[in-house]
């Protein structure tokens, strides 16, 4: 019988936009109120150009104009709860913030979709490395953008399934840039249709299921929650607080919301903090052909760093 899950924070709702390819045409002045937000504001061409700009310069985000009405979306509460009348307020806000509401802006903009065991067969190969490696020897993995925590709890799965115990040998350090997808991740709440892809057996040794308030929902056991250690961490910040020596990072279908020379940036670090046999995982629609002078592919999205 499952064990009964106290009281605890319910997972945060995921907002998922997906990124379409191809050109858009001009944007034009949207209202909050078309699109179901409170009030009235209004974003024209000039404001959203300069809010994408910001995005860009303090996460990477590259914002098509089709993406207009998504920022409008997102944006307009918080601006509400602000007492501002307009974009452009919000703009000179950002631009002299000292970080705290550049938090709110990054939290909200940022998009975070993501599954359990997604592209099952990158466990497979994570498997492969942990036979790889051995026994006994203490492995390092990064989960570089774990939005709400599926992808690192997954690891750590694989590590206890691989290692036949609740202790592996395995050190998983998961970072996003969001900060409230990281308080999600880190309480391991979930509504249990998240849990669609996750076997019985799976389901019955590694989470708790509520009862009577938390009916509906999952917790992530004690254990496997140990193994995972969660900070912010932007990918654009100067400098990465992660210790080097890695053998795995996972930074998948992260890169597709990068421009091509913040990729190389990004990917450079991403070299430099891996062991020289260890592996970087991407998502199945990115890859590195660009950066061929970084890394090789050792195929199925996974590739090995080059020397320097």
């Amino acid at each position: 019988m499952d064990r009964v899950l106290s009281a605890a924070p319910a997972a945060a709702a995921v907002d998922v936009v997906q990124r379409g390819g191809g050109s858009a045409p001009p944007p034009s002045p949207l209202s909050a109120r078309a699109v179901g937000a409170p009030g009235a504001l209004s974003l024209s061409p000039a404001d959203f150009r300069t809010l994408a700009k910001l995005i860009h310069d303090e996460a990477g985000i590259v914002l098509g104009a089709q993406k207009q009405d998504m920022v409008l979306r997102r944006l307009s509460r918080r601006m509400h709860s602000l007492g501002l009348r307009s974009f452009r307020e919000y703009a000179k806000r950002l631009q002299v913030d000292d970080g705290g509401e550049r938090e709110h802006f990054r939290n909200a903009l940022t998009t975070n979709l993501t599954a359990f065991f997604r592209e099952s067969h990158h466990f497979d190969r994570l498997n492969a490395l942990f036979a790889q490696r051995g026994p006994t020897r203490r492995l390092r993995v990064w989960s570089a953008a774990c939005s709400t925590g599926e992808e690192p709890y997954s690891i750590a799965i694989c590590a206890c399934e691989h290692y036949g115990g609740g202790t592996p040998p395995v050190q998983i350090l998961a970072t996003d840039v969001d900060t409230q997808v990281l308080a999600t991740a880190r309480a391991g709440v979930y509504p249990l249709e998240r849990l669609k892809g996750i076997s019985e057996p799976r389901r019955r040794a590694y989470f708790d299921r509520g009862t009577g308030p938390n009916e509906g929902l999952a917790r992530v056991r004690e254990p496997l929650r140990r193994i995972v250690q969660w900070q912010p961490q932007n990918l654009m910040a100067a400098d990465y607080a992660v210790e080097g020596g890695l053998d795995a990072i996972f930074l998948r279908n992260v890169l597709i919301y990068f421009d091509r020379p913040t990729q190389r940036t990004i990917l450079a670090r991403m070299r430099r903090l891996l062991r020289p046999d260890g592996w970087l995982f991407v998502g199945h629609s990115e890859n590195l052909f660009h950066c061929a002078d970084l890394f090789r592919s050792l195929g199925q999205t996974v590739y090995a760093p080059l020397p320097p």
